[in-house]
């Protein structure tokens, strides 16, 4: 019974797997997402130049704020402090990149220890259960109701500026979609006929959500986090264009290059074009992505 269970769950996740690889929208997602992660990998040592030197100082400004564009050593042109945007932008991606999964992270696994919490009282835990499922949802319900923007925005002024509290902020936004739908996924497993039939057989109530109810609960999760990623990284940069993210400029960031680059927009738009591109394909692969696992692990796609 456990071998056809787990040959089931097996050939369901190679299925899933196997659609994904079939999938344009997949592919071009994991392209993006492959090149971003490379770029983050690798950009601080293929950088051209150092990422915060002011080498070409005395080319910033030309004839009343002309900056100097793109050139064959400086392929983005330098910034208002005379900084290579290239090298900037290659850089800032890492920092990009740890902000979004640093978030996600803390959104998932305080959201899935909540969402198992309620899912597991609601399921097998009797009248108390149902209350403790209650309290644990009102909660969330309170976090739910506010605008994600506007409570990140709130916890990162309590904070303060730093790269920390960004994480910390657009975490705890995440944290309310991961609990309810871990919650919600384990209520649909709870009345399988696995459950019931362990139930029957005696097992204890923590090992049948552990090995049971919460593997098969797994799959809206994952595709969740893949999702959350992109609106991580777009949170973190409206938290750094608005002051909130790491307090020292010279760290490449694309949000604080994205801030940075406002109040030179009339004068000189690419130094916000090159970090909003970076930010909205990064988003973008993430999306598809996401979208595509949904698809693959959708019950009702499956032929």
């Amino acid at each position: 019974m456990q071998q056809h269970e787990t040959t089931v769950g097996a050939s369901l996740w190679r299925e899933a797997f196997r659609r994904l690889k079939a999938s344009k929208m997949a592919v071009i997602g994991a392209a993006i997402i492959g090149v971003f992660v490379v770029v983050a990998i690798v950009g601080p040592w293929v950088a051209p130049h150092s990422p915060s030197a002011q080498i070409w100082r005395g080319e910033v400004f030309v004839n009343q704020g002309e900056f100097v564009g793109a050139r064959g050593e400086n392929w983005f042109g330098l910034d208002h402090l005379g900084r290579d945007m290239f090298s900037r932008f290659l850089v800032g991606a890492r920092q990009t990149l740890l902000v979004g999964v640093v978030s996600m992270l803390i959104g998932l696994v305080v959201g899935a220890l909540i969402g198992v919490a309620s899912g597991a009282s609601a399921t097998l835990g009797g009248r108390a259960g149902q209350r403790v499922d209650n309290v644990i949802m009102r909660f969330i319900d309170m976090m739910l109701s506010l605008p994600s923007l506007l409570l990140a925005v709130s916890i990162a002024a309590v904070m303060g500026q730093s790269l920390t509290t960004v994480m910390i902020a657009v975490g705890v936004v995440q944290i309310p979609i991961f609990a309810r739908l871990l919650r919600g996924s384990m209520l649909a497993q709870g009345g399988s006929d696995y459950v019931l039939a362990a139930k029957a057989l005696g097992v204890r109530k923590k090992r049948i959500v552990l090995t049971q109810i919460l593997p098969n609960s797994l799959s809206p999760v994952i595709v969740q986090a893949t999702l959350s990623l992109a609106t991580a990284i777009i949170e973190a940069a409206a938290l750094s264009y608005l002051g909130l993210g790491n307090p020292d400029p010279a760290v490449p960031e694309w949000g604080v290059m994205l801030s940075q680059a406002q109040r030179f927009f009339d004068n000189a738009p690419m130094m916000a074009v090159y970090p909003a591109v970076g930010i909205i394909i990064t988003a973008l692969g993430f999306t598809l992505l996401g979208e595509a696992m949904r698809e693959a692990l959708d019950p009702k796609l499956r032929g």
